[in-house]
């Protein structure tokens, strides 16, 4: 039987909140991935080139340090990772978060939430921190219709 994980950055709670649901649509365990240095309201002004988060996305090498790393990986086989889409691809903490852990041979599906924009390159900007998963493109803003079909993976 497949052991799911839900881990997820969210910026607003809006992430959070689809996290949640997904988590207990699979009946899958949850982990929320924390900055280190908590993201402020100006810190995430994508109108000023200047913000930290501007800035971070602006430089595909940045790695923003997480607050923690106890995410259970080990012991799950499929691990949702759920992120608000930033500049058409996942935050580069979520590039830290995989590159923390070994997701060798795991099952990675991503879901993410949007102001509007879709995945744009984020498999590709991920699998470089995973190369040994298999790293699914799963639903931006997912309707509970879709967190079914998701949790159903």
């Amino acid at each position: 039987m497949s052991t799911k994980l839900v881990a997820y950055f969210s910026a607003s709670g809006k992430t959070a909140e689809t996290a949640k649901k997904l988590a207990a649509a699979a009946g899958a365990d949850i982990y929320e991935i924390r900055p280190a240095v908590p993201y402020t309201k100006a810190d995430l002004n994508w109108m000023d080139k200047q913000s930290r988060s501007s800035i971070e996305m602006s430089d595909h090498s940045s790695r923003p340090a997480l607050a923690d790393t106890d995410a259970d990986i080990r012991d799950h086989d499929t691990i949702y990772i759920g992120f608000p889409v930033w500049w058409y691809i996942a935050p580069t903490i979520i590039n830290t978060f995989l590159e923390s852990y070994d997701f060798s041979g795991k099952r990675i599906i991503l879901f993410a939430t949007s102001g509007g924009s879709g995945f744009g390159k984020t498999v590709e900007n991920l699998k470089v921190s995973a190369p040994d998963s298999q790293i699914t493109e799963g639903k931006v803003n997912p309707s509970a219709k879709d967190i079914e079909a998701l949790a159903e993976m």
